[in-house]
């Protein structure tokens, strides 16, 4: 099935990053917030954060937004104070992103560097904060040399379904959409954007369609199809 691919493109959250959005009403996002030099009080950098939260994860499946969603800084601006001081959007901002990603599992590690031996590996992400915690956990992590091209939706405002995010990745990859597999948890998202990019698509973490070449529990089990 998966004998013509040469090139993987992933997702990230539920894919092989877990753990992340920690965005629970219950969250005390100040802890970080305070522990980074932040002045605000514990109620206003714990209502901003949830506000800034609240309104962009509005904002995601409306169709408007799938080519300039705003950033975190933007929505802060626009939808908070705009008139906060430079250096304290700054520490609100490592805060949303502290609490926005997750985390990577060894076995994961594992096998993102054992299908890098056979695939060019690529990444095609959405997040809403900028991508400073997401390449340091890759580091950090040993993976951040495995990818060969990458779309990080902060960096310019495109979301999944669009296909344009997908199309940037082939484009760097310098490959035949026909040799690309995108595998991500998904339906509307991943194998949305994938097809309407001409991209064959593989879901994971349970998710499935007709218009996938496979489902699998996860990309552990994928991969022993992959190999």
């Amino acid at each position: 099935m998966y004998s013509n691919k040469s090139a993987l493109l992933l997702d990230m959250n539920s894919t092989f990053m877990f753990g992340e959005d920690n965005f629970g009403i219950d969250e005390n996002f100040s802890k970080h917030y305070h522990n980074i030099g932040g002045e605000l009080s514990k109620e206003d950098a714990n209502e901003i954060i949830r506000s800034v939260y609240v309104h962009l994860d509005k904002l995601y499946p409306d169709e408007k937004y799938r080519h300039n969603f705003p950033t975190v800084v933007e929505t802060i601006r626009s939808v908070v104070d705009k008139n906060l001081p430079e250096e304290e959007i700054s520490k609100l901002v490592d805060t949303f992103a502290k609490h926005e990603v997750g985390n990577i599992p060894a076995e994961y590690i594992e096998v993102l560097n054992q299908l890098s031996k056979k695939y060019q590996l690529a990444v095609v992400i959405d997040i809403w904060a900028p991508k400073e915690k997401w390449l340091n956990l890759f580091e950090k992590s040993g993976i951040n040399t495995l990818f060969s091209a990458s779309s990080f939706s902060s960096d310019h405002g495109m979301v999944k379904p669009s296909p344009k995010p997908f199309e940037l990745v082939v484009k760097n990859l310098n490959i035949s959409k026909e040799r690309c597999l995108v595998i991500g948890d998904s339906v509307r998202r991943d194998l949305g954007g994938a097809s309407a990019a001409g991209i064959d698509c593989a879901l994971v973490g349970g998710a499935t369609h007709i218009n996938a070449l496979g489902s699998y529990k996860n990309l552990l089990e994928l991969s022993s199809y992959l190999y």
